[in-house]
């Protein structure tokens, strides 16, 4: 399938995922600054088109469900309104049932934030699930797209 818009998912480049995002005001507490919480909601968003350009589609996974298991965060200076920002996505690891990302938000090439996230892969009562050889294949190929 074709995308309509092939770039929305950000691109791929040497293993590295970068997803760009636009501060907007709903994303901004009453001072202006990108309230800490949205930080978490652009990761996700990194996340999820890192295994999308990896062939990976969340949607059509029916028996099989990736959860946050451990997320450790550092903040390090604020965004603003308008500001043009990278999510970075880097798999960092694979095990049996999870995966180890390093995710970093950045501003004009300077770190502003970053987290390294354990995702499980579990089954729908809730039980670790091991990775297929087709999906585990797909997570560490380098999801090359252009820019």
């Amino acid at each position: 399938m074709t995308e309509r818009w092939p770039h929305i998912a950000g691109y791929s480049r040497g293993g590295l995922h970068v997803l760009p995002v636009r501060v907007y005001y709903e994303d901004t507490d009453a001072g202006g600054v990108v309230y800490h919480a949205n930080y978490l909601k652009y990761c996700e968003r990194g996340r999820t088109d890192f295994l999308r350009l990896r062939g990976v589609h969340q949607s059509a996974m029916k028996d099989a469900f990736f959860v946050v298991r451990r997320m450790s965060c550092d903040f390090l200076r604020p965004a603003r309104l308008d500001d043009l920002l990278e999510v970075e996505t880097r798999l960092a690891e694979t095990g049996g049932a999870r995966l180890v990302l390093d995710q970093r938000v950045n501003r004009d090439g300077t770190p502003i934030f970053q987290a390294q996230v354990t995702v499980a892969l579990i089954d729908a009562r809730g039980r670790p699930r091991r990775f297929a050889p087709d999906l585990l294949l797909a997570l560490n190929s380098r999801g090359e797209s252009g820019s």
